[in-house]
């Protein structure tokens, strides 16, 4: 994705806040906000960062257990089911 289009000065946000939304709604693109030639910010619209939060979680999830798996920290498929089951009927 090229961000080059996304890029405007704070003054730009200061003065269409409104459409700087609505459009961050519409496009599901994030924007860059300048201040004084510097990159500061970045918006994005409230879908688009809940699915990053989310994508964010499961990759966690995901190292979390790719580092168990390498240090053996694993309960056989056979061990689960059984503690499953006796779990279902207790219940």
């Amino acid at each position: 994705m090229r961000y080059s289009r996304q890029i405007k000065p704070i003054s730009y946000l200061k003065a269409n806040a409104a459409d700087v939304l609505q459009e961050l709604k519409e496009q599901r693109k994030p924007l860059i906000i300048t201040q004084n030639g510097e990159a500061k910010a970045v918006l994005q619209d409230v879908a688009s960062y809940e699915e990053t939060q989310e994508t964010l979680a499961l990759l966690k999830i995901l190292a979390l257990g790719s580092q168990q798996f390498e240090k053996g920290e694993v309960t056989p498929v056979s061990e689960v089911v059984k503690r499953l089951r006796s779990k279902a009927t207790a219940a």
